[in-house]
């Protein structure tokens, strides 16, 4: 009995050590994550501040040039500034770190799509269905880097023209695929520039037990299809003490 008690304790401590170091190991991620997002959150404030709204009140100047001589064109000029000040409000949803916390994973895509359509990076869809289920938000985290890094990767280097995107959330399960339709690539080539995103996107996968399905080919584009079972985790811990 006491040799059988020994063996339980140590394989107990272990286990215990184990959930520890998983722990701290997944806190480091999720930090690492946030980060990530925080700069490509900045980099994308940057490029809408001078690629988008900078242009708006460029043209604004010169209409109010053109409208010191023809007055009738002053709507013109009010047209452009309310449409500044409309991409601004858009812009401060990025800039406010509350804001960003609050919002849902749903609404965090719809974000990132509603920018890519501004900013005409590409035509972007996206089709959802009413969230069913609450999610951890450090979950939720991970997922949203996993997607910005495929539409990052979309927008850099696929050479698209639409990219398609379908959120669904099932009572035991959410599915996330999106799609592009560029210039695609052969999964069996290793290429450095590729290999380095689909990796982040697998061991980001990995990190919450998400299966991650990455699809392309030649000329017909990249897919990802994302698939995170709500109490996953759960069951894993479950088999971990059981074995």
């Amino acid at each position: 009995m006491i040799f059988l008690f020994t063996i339980f304790q140590k394989r107990k401590n272990s286990l215990l050590l184990h959930q520890k170091e998983a722990e701290k190991k997944f806190e480091k991620a999720i930090a690492e994550t946030q980060i990530e997002i925080r700069e490509e959150t900045l980099r994308n404030i940057s490029w809408e501040l001078h690629d988008n709204i900078g242009q708006l009140l460029t043209l604004a100047k010169i209409q109010v040039n053109v409208a010191q001589d023809d007055p009738e064109k002053l709507q013109e000029v009010t047209d452009t500034i309310t449409k500044s000040l409309t991409e601004l409000r858009s812009l401060s949803k990025l800039i406010n770190p509350d804001a960003i916390k609050s919002l849902s994973l749903t609404e965090a895509i719809t974000l990132e799509i509603e920018r890519f359509n501004r900013l005409q990076f590409i035509k972007a869809t996206l089709t959802n269905n009413q969230e069913v289920r609450d999610m951890d938000d450090k979950v939720e985290i991970i997922i949203f880097r996993i997607l910005q890094e495929f539409f990052t990767n979309t927008i850099k280097h696929s050479k698209a023209s639409n990219l398609e995107v379908n959120v669904h959330y099932d009572e035991n399960k959410l599915v996330i695929n999106a799609k592009d339709d560029g210039v695609g690539f052969n999964m069996n080539i290793n290429n450095s520039k590729q290999g380095i995103g689909l990796g982040n996107i697998q061991s980001r996968g990995k990190l919450i037990d998400a299966e991650v399905t990455l699809n392309s080919e030649e000329g017909k584009g990249t897919a990802i299809m994302l698939t995170y079972y709500y109490d996953k985790k759960n069951l894993t811990a479950l088999d971990d003490i059981i074995d």
